[in-house]
């Protein structure tokens, strides 16, 4: 980045803002004559009797004169407006795009920061500095050169036809602006510190937040909410004194301005009144002048921002310049893509004292030496602190070291490009990170290092565009998947080679519920809609065998389903879209035109109000997360404050005149109800009760209106159902509710009807597409560390860095783990950091750290050890075991 925001903008926009520059340059004589014209009008057209005129050919009575000036004056306002317009268009497109090339390059600054920089700062710093304090830059940036030139040039054009009219008049306006000058400078300065510590306090503020969040269990368990509650109303208070004083400074300069400019017009009329009388000067003139003296003002309010504005812009730049610019980043070529494949790495992995001292002076490691084959499965055995886990990382660089050396076969590690280090080597930590997407999305996401073939047309890619503003042209729509990596030959071998990777790490069992619960669209996967159909009908055959009759109640037009929510008995289908969603169900205008039919709306309001009731009782004082919860997920920790605050007015102004939003509220209530699971005594299971909602069920799809048709998928015996999952899509029903042995007994017969169908790959297709959520929450943490793991195998690395990778798992997935790499599959070196030798499972070589340094390297087959590496002269390291 530049040392000053205006170097920034000249070196990047030059050509722009000299475009800028010419057109504003060019409105300067059209804006000269709209200013002198008003006063040809009142001395030449008005106040004048020398009619007729001849001008250019042309006889002019006074009134024809008088209108030719007024529509020469029309034309004039008209050019100065479209000058204006294509001005501002201009400045607004260069804005952007120079805010678009700012907020790029800060991404890009920050992708390659040392990983030590982003313990200094916090998640909500990056996303605030690249987002909302580079806007204003970018409304800057436009105005950069372009608003002085053409504010300046306006106030000088207006100026010099001033002085033309009557110097007198003219030095009378400019005089008060040395005043001006000198001091609003002065107190933009004191407004421009106290402007930057607001910056660095408000970031304060949000590392404070973020810590909060991050320690929100420590809070908890050691009761120092007051704490954290004093420090952040410490810094609230002190961002309060900062603003307050920078609104004190700011409006005294507010204050100035205006009254400077309010003073000005007091010679105009004083000085200007006197020369009039005496004769020195026209009363057109005067009026020209006062005229001209009003648009003055504008362009030098417009400068007096324009400064105010600039201090603060730099002031934002010179921060940033501050948290991007290290000078241990990493070099920008590291992030350009590289053509091609890179060769395998070969030979010998040879550590020479390796030494890695963190800011405080601890030593992570210290002079560790040690060498292996690479395609070698190698222990590093020791504790959190033996330093085992610095050594792996240091392996995979995403430590570096301090001291020492590492080479790869020839190669020095340190040298080898990014393109290498991501395609021929992969680690996996013991927090497996992930990224917001579906589970294919971060099972091939090590496979997408540049885009391999162009963007499909219709996606709105610019590539001149994104040129043009120094971001990559590559489209994240592009196919992105090295194939020959994974070792496949196209998409359908890729899905093997997934499932595969699934298999290895123990995955593919999970990835198969996720399908089971997913959703499909007929046209998308028309062949797979009607295999499920298929497996309807086989599936409906053995629920009829009497192990299973019992365990499934199917969808019946005509018969109330006591294992589906209220909502879903009477759409009988589900809701597409939001129109029906359950939490505006019961506001839905249809929806109650159905209630008031069949004579339920009375009911659902007792209902509503009673499981509200029952709800804020049942869950009081109950902490969030309680088993309770889940069983009524309809309610939840943030819902239940809400119910209760409604409560009493509902109860003081009767369940019938009480507010709408809130009787609204207490009818969705009902709606969310599964009448086999929520029994809470309210006559949900009555008779009578079954009747009206059945009636409500046939009246809603008879009288269904046109608008809504595409808001419901409804359950047709003969037809598959969009909205529903896979799961429901075949039982065709729901498992019964209280029934130990259903989910699992009928769990089997879905596998085996599945699998004689040959429906099992398909499936487990559809749960490549669920989405883990956000860092994957909606997984655990051990399918997130199996996902990572599976997506380090599916690129097939020369080597693989596990670093405690699998410590979360249990035993079955661990083993499960141990055998895909101890065989054919991985076809690779591997690192893995152990705690101790026993837990070493099929490696074939331990080296065990402790402090920071290698005590034993051994083989753990046979064959003899490996000779110890010698230490270089100034370095002390203990011996090896030979």
């Amino acid at each position: 980045m530049e040392a000053t925001f205006f170097k920034y903008i000249i070196k990047h926009s030059w050509r722009q803002q000299a475009a800028l520059l010419a057109i504003t340059i060019l409105s300067f004589p059209f804006l000269y004559y709209s200013l002198e014209l008003p006063k040809l009008i009142i001395n030449k057209a008005i106040g004048s009797s020398d009619f007729p005129r001849n001008i250019l050919g042309y006889e002019f009575a006074q009134i024809e004169f008088l209108a030719a000036l007024c529509l020469v004056f029309l034309l004039l306002v008209g050019v100065n407006g479209a000058f204006k317009y294509i001005i501002n268009v201009y400045k607004g497109r260069l804005g952007e795009r120079m805010l678009r090339r700012l907020r790029y390059q800060l991404f890009g600054n920050a992708l390659r920061f040392p990983l030590h920089r982003f313990r200094r700062v916090s998640q909500g710093e990056l996303v605030a500095m690249i987002t909302s304090e580079v806007e204003p830059l970018g409304g800057f940036i436009g105005d950069a050169i372009a608003l002085p030139a053409f504010q300046g040039g306006t106030l000088l054009t207006i100026l010099v036809f001033m002085f033309i009219q009557d110097p007198v008049l003219g030095t009378a306006a400019i005089a008060l602006y040395p005043v001006q000058m000198y001091v609003i400078p002065k107190l933009q300065r004191q407004v421009n510190a106290l402007a930057k510590e607001r910056v660095r306090t408000v970031r304060r503020l949000s590392e404070r937040i973020g810590e909060t969040v991050t320690v929100i269990e420590e809070i908890r368990v050691h009761d120092t909410a007051e704490l954290h509650r004093a420090e952040f109303a410490a810094l609230l208070g002190k961002i309060y004194d900062i603003r307050f004083k920078i609104y004190k400074k700011k409006f005294l300069i507010k204050f100035l301005n205006n009254f400077i400019a309010q003073l000005t017009p007091f010679f105009f009329f004083s000085i200007g009144g006197y020369l009039v009388i005496q004769g020195d000067l026209t009363f057109g003139a005067l009026v020209a002048v006062l005229a001209a003296y009003k648009d003055l003002s504008s362009p030098w309010k417009e400068l007096l921002d324009w400064y105010q504005i600039r201090e603060d812009t730099r002031i934002k730049y010179d921060q940033l310049r501050e948290q991007f610019e290290y000078p241990d980043m990493l070099p920008e070529e590291q992030l350009t893509p590289a053509e091609g494949t890179s060769d395998p790495l070969a030979g010998r992995i040879e550590a020479l004292n390796l030494s890695v001292e963190e800011e405080g002076g601890v030593k992570l490691l210290d002079g560790a030496s040690f060498r292996f084959d690479l395609g070698e499965r190698v222990g590093f055995a020791g504790g959190s602190s033996s330093g085992a886990s610095t050594a792996a990382r240091v392996l995979a660089r995403l430590t570096a070291p301090s001291a020492g050396t590492v080479r790869i076969g020839e190669n020095e590690l340190a040298q080898l490009s990014a393109a290498v280090i991501g395609r021929r080597m992969a680690y996996v930590g013991p927090n497996a990170a992930l990224i917001q997407g579906t589970l294919r999305d971060n099972l091939l996401y090590g496979l997408k290092h540049r885009p391999l073939t162009p963007v499909a047309p219709g996606t709105g890619y610019d590539p001149v565009e994104a040129e043009r503003t120094g971001n990559t042209t590559s489209h994240p729509a592009a196919d992105w998947i090295d194939y020959e990596a994974a070792g496949a030959a196209d998409t359908t071998a890729l899905v093997q080679r997934a499932i595969e990777a699934l298999k290895w790490v123990d995955l593919e069992e999970d990835t198969f519920d996720f399908g089971l619960k997913g959703t499909i669209s007929t046209r998308d996967h028309a062949a797979l809609a009607h295999l499920i159909l298929e497996a309807r009908k086989v599936l409906r055959h053995r629920l009829e065998e009497p192990r299973f009759k019992d365990l499934v109640e199917p969808f019946e037009r005509d018969k109330l389903n006591r294992n589906m929510s209220v909502a879903e008995n009477i759409l009988f289908g589900r809701p597409v879209g939001e129109v029906f969603g359950l939490d505006r169900i019961g506001d839905n205008p249809y929806m109650r035109q159905i209630l008031d039919q069949v004579g339920l709306t009375d009911d659902f309001r007792r209902m509503g109000y009673q499981v509200a009731t029952i709800m804020v009782d049942l869950f009081e004082g109950l902490p969030p997360g309680h088993a309770l919860f889940e069983r009524f997920s309809f309610i939840d920790s943030t819902t239940l404050p809400e119910l209760k605050a409604l409560l009493p007015g509902v109860e003081a102004a009767g369940i019938e005149a009480a507010e709408p939003a809130d009787v609204a509220r207490l009818m969705a209530l009902p709606f969310q109800l599964i009448p086999a699971r929520h029994r809470l005594g309210i006559g949900l299971l009555s008779e009578q009760m079954e009747r009206h909602l059945l009636d409500a069920r046939h009246a809603f799809a008879a009288n269904l209106p046109a608008q809504y048709r595409s808001a419901i998928a409804f359950f047709q015996d003969d037809a598959f159902n969009t909205a529903a999952t896979i799961q429901d899509n075949i039982l065709f029903g729901k498992l019964v509710y209280g029934r130990q042995q259903s989910q699992r007994e009928i769990g089997a017969l879905l596998a085996e009807v599945i699998g004689a169908l040959e429906l099992r790959r398909p499936i487990i297709e559809v749960g490549l597409d669920f989405e883990v959520g956000i860092s994957g929450g909606r997984l655990s943490a051990s399918q997130r560390q199996r996902l990572a793991l599976a997506r380090a195998l599916i690129k097939r690395p020369d080597i693989l860095i596990l670093d405690r990778a699998t410590a979360t798992l249990d035993h079955r997935s661990q083993a499960t783990v141990q055998a895909a790499l101890s065989g054919d599959p991985a076809r690779c070196g591997v690192v893995w950091v152990v705690d101790d030798a026993d837990s070493a499972g099929t490696l074939n070589r331990i080296i065990r750290f402790e402090s920071g340094s290698v005590i034993e390297d051994k083989p753990l087959t046979d064959g003899p050890p490996m000779p110890a590496v010698e230490p270089a002269a100034d370095q002390t390291v203990a011996p090896m075991s030979r």
